[in-house]
């Protein structure tokens, strides 16, 4: 099967004009790509110099710094030169690590030592192990480093790429959504989980509702669900062969999350396959060790922050300036088995997030100075998510008490309440609709908690769904929902149900204000939110 590469430029503002120049608009070849608002083409070639395939990335900002992310098609050591202004006349220089098989060349480094709320331009390229002489041209990428201090901010966020058969349509422009989303200017892209579709093949055509083909680029590592270590990254590579996908990463840092489809759909850690996986065409039966391969896929391919005491750890805190702290939740590697989740009384069979990752996240709100606290969760808390036809994918499980999984959330909004922390958003993908809810305890089962809003958009090219049924043990009250029309469903891209999310705050009063847009980035909803400062 023939392999494909895409070459990526990267305009906008003066950096971009400067990119041809500084040798920035081409990854590997000679020609540099022409943006006509049209997904790039296809080039193909091997190059003298090492080559960049997939382009650059920052991700996990904080006021001093980010990781920047590249791949080598090669054994190569990663190069980062990074200054104030595009123009790189005060230039430091970062010797990264080598790029070698063992990390499938992939490469980052981290930055540091620069100053709060600062606009960094770098440059990338890669030096030739086997001729030291030989480098790649730079791709250059920028971020600008959280701020110090009260001002504007401007995030995105969606979830859900590349999903249910539906990838990178030439014909169609592409993964649009990725360029709507950019040209909204944000500080930040948060990735709210299914990064890739692990378990989703990818074929050359798909019909689409209306009978219409919807033309596939293909590549061999997507023809199936992935099980091995290669399969997992080629899911990654996959993505990141779309041009404005690229163009995103190059120059929007990203907070990253991962859920089930990063290895399979619906997975937990202690599940074993069996003969309807088989059917599905998985010969690895054991989902602990394709999670573990999918795992470090995700590691190598996304530009976060590794914890220096676990390396396998994903949640985390992003503090961003006095306004807003950013709580990053894994809601997949420490759950119990799915189950139909009624469970009594709190045990071991009830954990989501896991008793570690809630003592962590009760703390870390505890201690946070900022005046809003998004909560970055991968999947939604009262949104009915069925795994099967008795069992529970997510938290919710039906009207009553809490039960289950519910504990744990019951337990967290009590802290909260208990502890007079305010201004929690959540902010979630994973139902493929966009939605959002307002939790009233005046209206819910389980009442010891105070109000707060939780944010659904997606997907970010597959499938469209939803809208799923509410679980009112926590009070949620529909505000909006768009999603497919009733008896549709896995609608294309081309159908127009894409959605993603996009929060502001302001700098001079501290409010928030939340949209959802759709995919020609038309607002949908709109909701500002002041913050509450009762004690």
């Amino acid at each position: 099967m023939a392999r494909f590469r895409f070459r990526h430029g990267v305009s906008r503002r003066s950096l971009l004009k400067r990119s041809a120049a500084l040798g920035g608009v081409a990854l590997s070849g000679a020609v540099p790509l022409l943006w006509s608002g049209r997904a790039p083409a296809i080039v193909t070639g091997e190059t003298a110099r090492p080559g960049m395939p997939y382009g650059v990335m920052s991700g996990d900002v904080s006021s001093d710094g980010a990781v920047v992310w590249s791949r080598s098609d090669r054994p190569a050591r990663l190069i980062v030169e990074y200054d104030t202004n595009d123009k790189f006349t005060n230039v430091r220089r970062l010797v990264g690590p080598a790029a070698l098989p063992e990390n499938d060349f992939t490469a980052r480094v981290v930055l540091s030592d620069l100053a709060p709320g600062e606009r960094v331009f770098y440059r990338a390229s890669f030096e030739d192990l086997s001729d030291l002489k030989t480098v790649s041209e730079p791709i250059i990428g920028t971020f600008r480093t959280a701020p110090g201090q009260m001002q504007d901010i401007n995030i995105v966020w969606g979830g859900d790429t590349a999903g249910q058969g539906w990838g990178i349509n030439l014909d169609w422009g592409g993964m649009k959504i990725h360029e709507t989303m950019r040209v909204q200017n944000p500080d930040l892209f948060i990735h709210s989980g299914d990064y890739i579709y692990a378990d989703g093949p990818i074929e050359a055509e798909k019909k689409e509702a209306d009978g219409t083909i919807w033309k596939n680029v293909v590549i061999e590592e997507k023809s199936k669900v992935a099980e091995t270590l290669a399969e997992y990254r080629g899911n990654y590579k996959y993505n990141l062969m779309d041009g404005h996908f690229r163009r995103l990463n190059t120059e929007v840092p990203q907070i990253v999350q991962w859920d089930d489809h990063e290895t399979s759909n619906n997975w937990y850690p202690t599940e074993m396959f069996g003969a309807k996986e088989k059917e599905k065409g998985y010969t690895e039966m054991s989902v602990p060790l394709m999670a573990a391969r999918a795992k470090r896929a995700f590691l190598e391919y996304t530009p976060v922050r590794l914890n220096a005491a676990d390396g396998e750890r994903i949640y985390r805190a992003i503090n961003y300036g006095p306004l807003l702290d950013i709580f990053v939740l894994d809601m997949r590697s420490y759950r119990a088995a799915n189950s139909p989740n009624r469970q009594g009384v709190p045990s071991e069979a009830t954990e989501f997030l896991g008793r570690r990752q809630v003592a962590w996240l009760k703390e870390a709100l505890l201690t946070s100075k900022a005046t809003w606290k998004i909560i970055a969760a991968d999947m939604p808390i009262g949104l009915l998510v069925p795994d099967g036809d008795v069992n529970w994918e997510a938290i919710a499980n039906g009207d009553g008490p809490a039960l289950g999984r519910e504990y744990e959330i019951a337990d967290l909004l009590r802290f909260l309440k208990m502890n007079g922390i305010r201004n929690t958003v959540w902010l979630t993908a994973d139902v493929h609709y966009a939605a959002a809810h307002y939790y009233d305890p005046n209206r819910a089962q389980y009442q010891d908690f105070l109000p707060f809003w939780e944010f659904v958009a997606g997907p970010l090219n597959a499938g469209s769904f939803g809208p799923n049924k509410l679980d009112n043990t926590f009070g949620p009250q529909v505000m909006f929902v768009k999603a497919r029309p009733e008896g549709q469903s896995n609608l294309s891209p081309r159908a127009g149900l894409q959605f993603f999310g996009q929060v502001k705050i302001d700098g001079k009063t501290g409010a928030m204000t939340v949209m959802l847009k759709d995919l020609d980035g038309k607002e949908i909803y709109k909701t500002d939110l002041t913050a509450d400062t009762q004690a």
